[in-house]
């Protein structure tokens, strides 16, 4: 087989070649494109030939997987395949792999670090520290003690709820599936809506389905508290991030902090979320570390192993 991965993973070089190894040693060629690409054409040049493509989440759209003739299996070094052109591939009958788990660790303790942000003005203290006209410091308010609502309890909105449980918070969440793992943290789950009027805390932790998407509306945000504070470090779509500024300037909810958008930044400048009060923004970078990074070199080069044994894993389509 040609194994062909066709973008950087973002580890060192000396670890593709050691994970690359195995393969090489079964008698299989193995290509390595170290420089990120977007344009079709190139991608296309990249993949023709390869019986499994390897992708990080660089954009791999319908006409890419079109043009492949030889390829069996998209292995996508990444949670989310919402960049993979999946009409295609079923269409031709590739099968699509994933490297969900890599970053659940990584992605909970951002929700921390944002919970944190928010709560105690981290940015905006270290804005006013270096501004000439310092205006004063400012009050903040603890973790524990307070109801943190986690909506989606998979492996991340467990972790997270883990570290907010360390911190002393109390735990309540919705789940289409309860776990056992979640109740013996002492999570409770409720009904959406009670999620949403009792949190103190909000963090989402859902997939972007059809059910999903905008699930989280203007009227469902209407439940908050005042007090309460949104946190999203899942997917951008789920939240009406128009309505989420709206209700942040009239003080009806009184904090955010968000990593994921309806596009991927750089965000235009008329952006809602950019000129919110109490609103804490990164970019799309909760999955970013470096021991997540190679977390998730490790899992692709695995499914591809398994897929060349026979034996596939991580297949989600």
């Amino acid at each position: 087989m040609k194994i062909a991965l066709i973008e950087p993973l973002r580890v060192p070089e000396t670890l593709i070649e050691q994970l690359a190894q195995p393969i090489k040693d079964k008698g299989h060629e193995f290509i390595y494109y170290n420089e990120k690409t977007t344009d079709t054409g190139e991608l296309i040049e990249r993949s023709r030939d390869a019986d499994i493509v390897m992708i990080g989440n660089n954009p791999f759209p319908e006409e890419v997987v079109d043009a492949l003739d030889k390829t069996q299996l998209i292995n996508v070094a990444f949670t989310g395949v919402d960049h993979v052109g999946k009409k295609a591939a079923d269409r031709k009958g590739i099968s699509i792999a994933n490297a969900a788990g890599y970053s659940d660790q990584s992605v909970a303790e951002l929700v921390i670090g944002l919970t944190l942000d928010v709560y105690r003005a981290i940015s905006k203290g270290n804005e006013d520290v270096r501004s000439v006209d310092f205006p004063g410091m400012i009050q903040g308010r603890e973790i524990r003690g307070k109801t943190v609502g986690i909506i989606g309890t998979g492996n991340i909105g467990l972790k997270t709820a883990q570290l907010f449980k360390a911190f002393g918070a109390d735990l309540i969440g919705y789940s289409r599936t309860e776990k056992e793992e979640a109740k013996e943290l002492g999570l409770v789950y409720k009904s959406l809506d009670e999620v949403f009027k009792e949190s103190d805390i909000l963090s989402l932790h859902l997939p972007v389905t059809d059910e999903t998407k905008g699930l989280v509306s203007s009227e469902k945000l209407s439940l908050m508290k005042s007090s309460a504070i949104l946190i999203n470090c899942a997917r951008g779509p789920i939240v009406d991030n128009g309505a989420l500024a709206d209700l942040l300037n009239k003080d009806e909810i009184s904090g955010a902090g968000i990593d994921v958008f309806d596009m991927e930044p750089p965000l235009p400048q008329d952006y809602p979320l950019l000129k919110a009060k109490n609103a804490v923004l990164t970019p799309h970078v909760a999955y970013l570390t470096d021991e997540a990074m190679v977390q998730r070199a490790h899992i692709a080069f695995d499914n591809t192993l398994a897929f060349i044994e026979g034996n596939p894993k991580n297949i989600i389509r």
